[in-house]
Order: C-alpha cells, then sequence, then structure tokens
C-alpha cells in the first residue's frame, strides 16, 4: 500500500481583538461548532471540556467517527493548544495534528494554524477559509454588544437548523443556553418544557427566552400537515409568552416569518408596515405573533422574527436544492420572476443576538437580507457557487408533488419582495448582502 506524504500547512490571519478575547472564544462550549463546515457531512458528537486535554468527536456517516485528543503538553493558556487524530476514521489512514496559535500583534492577534496530515492542502484551504471568516464575524458580533450584561437564554428548539446556531453563537459569547426539551433532560444545560402547559418554575434565573420550536412546514399541505402546523405555533406560543411574562422574563424573542405578506405581492416592497395577506400561511404567521404578545402588558419586551429563505446545506430549501445544482440540473423555479427573501444562517443568527441584547428592538423584524433578488437570479448565483450551469428550469410538478398545489404556491413560487427596513434604519451590520457570496461561504466555494 502506498504511503500517502505528510506535509505542514499554515494558515494565518488577524482579527482586532485581544488575544486573550480570542483564546477565550475558542475555549468556550459551541466554538467547534461554530468552526465545523457546514457543507462536510459530519455532527459533532461531542466538545472537549477544555482545550488543555479531553477529546472532541465528529461523526460521519456509517458509524465513522473523527475523534482529536487535545493535547496538555503542548498547551499553553492564552497562547496556544493543539490536537491529534487518534481514532481511524476513513478507510485510507489519515494523520492529523493540528497547533492553534495566538500572537498579539498591537492591540490584535493573529491566528496561526498549522496543520500536519496526509490530507491535500486543496481539501483544507475552504475548511480555513470558512473558520477564518466565522471567528472575525463571530467576534465582531459579539464586540458590537460591548458592555451589555451576559444573559441566561432558555432555546426551545435547540436542536434544529437555526436554534443549533443561535446557541452556540450564545455560549462562545460568554451568554448561559438553557435547552427547553419535550423529554425527560440529560444534560446539565436541559430543562423539560411541555407545550401544552409550560411551567413558570423551569423558567427561573432565565433573562430572555428564544421561541423556536413548530412543526416544520416542508410537505404536502394536507389538512393534517396544515393543522400541524398551525397547532405546533399558536398554543404552544401564547402559554409559554405567560409563562415567561409570569417568571419576570425580561426578553421574549419568537421566531416568525415572511409568509405573514401573503403569497405573491407582485413589486410591491414590504416592509414591517406593510398590510398582511389572506391565505392560510399569512393567517398562522398573524395567529402567531398575536399569540406571542398576548403577554404584552406584562414587562416582557417581545421581538418577532419574520425570516426568509435561510441559507444553510444543513437544512432549509438549499439542503434539498444543493445535489440537483450539483450535478448541473437545477435552475429557476417558476417563471423565476418571483422575488426570493433570502438570508444567510449567520446574519439570521445575528439578529437574534441583537434583539436579544438591543433593549430598542421590539415587534416585528424582517430577518432578510438588504437586497431580495429574483429568483432566476438566485440560481443562477447557486450555480456559480457550485461552478455549475443552472439554466434548466425546475419542472412545477415537482414542487407540486412535494408540496402540494396550496404549499407549491405559498412556499415554492411565493413572490415576496421584502426588505428588513427595521434594521436598515438602525445600521445594522450584515455579513453578507449578495447571495453569491454567502452560498460561496456556506458551500466552501472559497479559498484562504
Amino acid at each position: 500500500m502506498t504511503l500517502l506524504r505528510t506535509t505542514t500547512h499554515e494558515f494565518r490571519h488577524t482579527v482586532p481583538d485581544a488575544a486573550d478575547v480570542v483564546f477565550d472564544w475558542h475555549g468556550r462550549p459551541g466554538a467547534f461548532q461554530r468552526l465545523v463546515p457546514p457543507w462536510q457531512p459530519v455532527r459533532i458528537a461531542e466538545e472537549a471540556p477544555s482545550l488543555a486535554g479531553g477529546t472532541a468527536v465528529l461523526a460521519f456517516p456509517a458509524g465513522r467517527r473523527w475523534v482529536a485528543q487535545h493535547l496538555p503538553e503542548e498547551y499553553v493558556d492564552g497562547h496556544r493548544f493543539a490536537d491529534r487524530l487518534v481514532s481511524r476514521p476513513f478507510v485510507v489512514p489519515v494523520s492529523w495534528h493540528h497547533r492553534h496559535d495566538f500572537e498579539s500583534v498591537g492591540e490584535g492577534t493573529t491566528v496561526i494554524d498549522r496543520v500536519t496530515t496526509t490530507l491535500p492542502r486543496r481539501l483544507l484551504e475552504p475548511m480555513f477559509a470558512y473558520r477564518q471568516r466565522q471567528l472575525a464575524d463571530d467576534l465582531a458580533a459579539h464586540r458590537s454588544a460591548a458592555g451589555t450584561p451576559r444573559l441566561t437564554v432558555a432555546v426551545t428548539g435547540a436542536s434544529g437548523l437555526v436554534g443549533s446556531a443561535v446557541s452556540a453563537f450564545l455560549t462562545t459569547g460568554g451568554h448561559t443556553v438553557v435547552r427547553l426539551v419535550r423529554h425527560r433532560p440529560a444534560a446539565p444545560d436541559e430543562r423539560a418544557w411541555d407545550p401544552d402547559d409550560p411551567d413558570p418554575a423551569s423558567l427561573a434565573g432565565v433573562d430572555a427566552v428564544v421561541h423556536l420550536a413548530g412543526h416544520s412546514i416542508a410537505g404536502r399541505f394536507t389538512d393534517k400537515h396544515k393543522e400541524l402546523i398551525r397547532d405546533s405555533r399558536i398554543g404552544p406560543t401564547r402559554l409559554l409568552a405567560r409563562a415567561s411574562a409570569k417568571a419576570g422574563v425580561g426578553v421574549f424573542v419568537c421566531a416568525s416569518a415572511i409568509g405573514i405578506y401573503g403569497a405573491d405581492r407582485g413589486q410591491e416592497v414590504l416592509t414591517e408596515d406593510s398590510t398582511t395577506g389572506d391565505d392560510f400561511l399569512a393567517h398562522v404567521v398573524r395567529d402567531w405573533e398575536e399569540a406571542a404578545l398576548a403577554s404584552v402588558d406584562a414587562e416582557m419586551r417581545v421581538v418577532l422574527v419574520r425570516t426568509g429563505i435561510v441559507q444553510s446545506p444543513r437544512g432549509g430549501a438549499l439542503r434539498l436544492q444543493r445535489p440537483l445544482f450539483a450535478t448541473g440540473l437545477g435552475g429557476p423555479m417558476g417563471s423565476g420572476e418571483q422575488w426570493q427573501p433570502w438570508i444567510a444562517i449567520d446574519d439570521l443568527v445575528d439578529i437574534y443576538h441583537r434583539a436579544l441584547v438591543d433593549p430598542g428592538l421590539s415587534g416585528p423584524v424582517n430577518a432578510v437580507a438588504p437586497e431580495p433578488l429574483r429568483q432566476r437570479a438566485y440560481a443562477a448565483a447557486l450555480g456559480r457557487a457550485l461552478h455549475r450551469p443552472a439554466i434548466l428550469p425546475t419542472p412545477s410538478f415537482g414542487p407540486r408533488l412535494l408540496l402540494g398545489g396550496e404549499g407549491a404556491q405559498e412556499v415554492a413560487f411565493a413572490n415576496q419582495r421584502v426588505v428588513p427596513q427595521r434594521l436598515l434604519g438602525l445600521d445594522h451590520r450584515f455579513r453578507f448582502v449578495e447571495a453569491e457570496q454567502a452560498l460561496r461561504h456556506v458551500l466552501g466555494s472559497v479559498r484562504t
């Protein structure tokens, strides 16, 4: 068997934060999750309890596990930590030693990743480009909230696409996350939550609630599916808002959706002050928001995050579209002329963060990128990000088969020119303004 060559690769970048700030970020829960590229088919099975020792575990398909041992002999508090692969996750043997160095440069820090491995550099470059931008942007977001107190935040739906990203971001910033779960708590950061009878006592010591739980909209719009969409949102949200108010929670941030504006508003520019629509999802979202506001008379600030189409290969529409586009068979949906309001997953995380820490933000907030684009332009951007053509229109029978006629009209073929007027008025910083830039980041099309 041919032995693979071991090579040391170096990746470095500088951030404007002090070395102790950057080092501490890496040592907090959630840091590993924030740095693992979303296009890789892995999930985090275990985070190391300390940078000075313990193991971190990545779970690959088919039961393969990447086990990285943190090395106490190479640990230098505030300056260095290292890990080494101690498992055999693939048929072909792989070696991996990763040393992380933090060097002060003026008021900033140069982060140096030295990786000695048998893996080729071309596989490492997209990963480290992703890590570098994630670290810089996350630190900038936390820096923007400097001076605000660290919070204890209870999160429903914490294991979902958005919930897991929000939770990891908050813990790396020094906040404490309490995961509200429907099963018996199995970890120190979990507390039981009954959607039909939430106990205010389960929110003891909680400063804010982020409510993300709800049945997935994806699926055929049968009577049963529509009932699940509605019933999983309206009642549980009203009850949780009341329980939060009784517990003295100061902030209640509730997921919402741009579906409130209706499926087709033509060329109308839709802001938080626009009228609502009159179809199924518009009615559901309006009632959902009213349920969240049920306890607004209590001294609790309520923020409603009207979310656009979230861009992440880990879930949502992009997870379904990516395989088709990767084969060169993707293209615009329907006529391609409909407006598609999108949001990068990490911009959505930042909006939830701002909702928690900005006392001047309340009521509905459009969580969409500043520049909506037509579906045809989005398909072209996705094709370029994957280096594939995006010419063939997606036949309308596909979405109709998956979602039913009503679902296809309200989800796949929706035409909503939504803009984030509230956030723009606050000079909110977006990480990604252009869709192609956001797609390249989460799909690994950027190199160092």
